[in-house]
């Protein structure tokens, strides 16, 4: 019997949750900390809950199997754009999120109001229809050297977690933040690892449950272009192609 208590807490520190939290989110009076000490016992609508929101498998709970989940419960995570606006031709807009507006993106999630304050425009390319695109404003270096600080990407939602890929750089919008990643799937995990470019920034680890919205990233906007310096690099690589050729010429 005590391994049930066992597995339950290991359950709660799995999904992320305080005892508090967790004994919120459950409906109970208060945190889970008695039923974690074999105190209590795990009511009948808590496994029902838990069943509901993350497919957490009832055998496994009460020490009869050894998966925790049903399902993966990314494949059960709605990622879908909470809110999406339309321009007079009844199309969608493109809205623009930007890096001081991000800030308030997770809270705002829900809130029709609040996206009539960004700014939104439309796309009349064949490229942007039959999907819902957004632009989000790149805030810092942690994707370098593919982003720079202040660009800008127009990045597709997607429905699921499970459909970002390995070669792709994505918007994620977390409770609490909105991150340009990169976005690995472990096989033997629910966890969502997102990843930087710049190997300055570790990679680390989010629960499905915390991520609101994913969007791939399908095109940037930058005003970082500098011809000289391009002009430059390319008068460099010339110049130390011609000396290695001369050398070789010398050599033989």
């Amino acid at each position: 019997m005590k391994e049930n208590y066992t597995r339950f807490a290991h359950l709660r520190k799995e999904l992320g949750f305080t005892q508090t939290a967790f004994g919120e989110f459950l409906g109970l009076k208060g945190s889970t900390a008695d039923i974690e000490r074999g105190k209590t016992k795990i009511p009948g609508f808590v496994v029902a809950k838990l069943y509901q929101e993350y497919h957490v498998n009832p055998l496994w709970l009460f020490g009869s199997s050894g998966d925790m989940f049903i399902a993966n419960i990314r494949d059960k995570a709605s990622v879908l754009p909470a809110v999406v606006t339309l321009n007079s031709q009844e199309n969608e807009n493109v809205l623009l999120v930007s890096q001081k507006a991000a800030a308030g993106y997770p809270q705002n999630i829900a809130d029709t109001s609040w996206y009539q304050t960004l700014p939104a425009f439309d796309l009349p390319l064949k490229e942007f229809r039959n999907a819902t695109y957004r632009g989000f404003q790149v805030d810092g270096d942690s994707m370098l050297p593919a982003l720079q600080p202040g660009d800008w990407v127009i990045a597709k939602a997607l429905s699921s977690i499970d459909e970002v890929r390995p070669s792709k750089m994505y918007v994620v919008v977390l409770d609490d933040s909105v991150l340009v990643k990169k976005v690995v799937l472990p096989e033997r995990s629910n966890d969502v690892i997102l990843e930087s470019l710049n190997s300055a920034y570790p990679a680390y680890k989010v629960k499905p449950f915390r991520i609101k919205e994913i969007w791939e990233v399908s095109s940037r906007l930058t005003f970082h272009l500098d011809a000289d310096n391009n002009q430059q690099l390319m008068t460099e690589l010339k110049q130390s192609m011609e000396l290695l050729k001369r050398r070789l010429d010398t050599n033989n």
